[in-house]
């Protein structure tokens, strides 16, 4: 009498309910990046004195309408914690289930502590500040650095950790993707001392592609 055995299988991601609460968290930080990049570039393209060549999307935060990206901070941060939640029970079980949620909150939580603590004046903005960029950094704009470098080692950690999560499921294009969008946000923000351009190229390809991992993501949650 012989006996049969199942081949191993890769733990799948546990299911999403349409109506699921989490299917809204995930959507949530769906919406985190395009809601962040839309509201400054709306902002830019119609506060005086901000140049996209030489001034940080930060800066929108400082002056008479500086609360109008506070909060766009604070609901970009708020979106994407929830979005690392929804992203915590599609991956329960997968590989990088455990981390890449995590780091993903971390991401969320920069965006909170960058809101509180605003970045400093220079380069011409608001209007009325030298032209040159401030010489001395004060206690709100370095812990205002200090949130966005976090924040965003954070976020490349997770997209590795998300390339394993692809790879396990056959997406092998989406893991390539992971493993180079973390080269493209460095590259950006190691040439931001030469442009402030490249800075602000390299934090949208991050919120982007969350964007682009979480809807496939969920996508995927939904497969057996």
């Amino acid at each position: 009498m012989s006996q049969t055995r199942n081949a191993p299988t890769i733990p799948a991601s546990r299911p999403v309910p349409a109506r699921s609460p989490l299917r809204f968290l995930l959507a949530g930080g769906v919406a985190a990046g395009p809601l962040f990049l839309g509201a400054g570039l709306l902002q830019g393209l119609t506060r005086e004195g901000f140049d996209f060549g030489r001034n940080a999307l930060s800066q929108l935060s400082l002056g008479s309408l500086g609360w109008i990206q506070i909060g766009v901070f604070l609901a970009t941060g708020a979106l994407l914690i929830g979005g690392a939640v929804g992203a915590r029970h599609a991956l329960r079980g997968a590989p990088g289930g455990i981390w890449a949620p995590r780091l993903i909150g971390v991401f969320g939580v920069s965006f909170l502590v960058a809101g509180v603590f605003t970045a400093d004046p220079g380069a011409g903005f608001p209007v009325g500040t030298p032209e040159t960029t401030t010489p001395v950094v004060s206690g709100h704009g370095a812990v205002h650095m200090v949130a966005g470098m976090v924040g965003y080692l954070a976020l490349c950690a997770a997209f590795l950790i998300l390339a394993r999560y692809f790879s396990a499921r056959q997406a092998r294009g989406w893991a390539l993707a992971c493993r180079l969008a973390p080269v493209a946000v460095i590259a950006g923000f190691a040439a931001s001392a030469a442009s402030v351009a490249a800075f602000t190229a390299g934090a949208a390809i991050g919120l982007l592609w969350l964007s682009a991992a979480l809807v496939r993501l969920s996508g995927l949650s939904r497969r057996p």
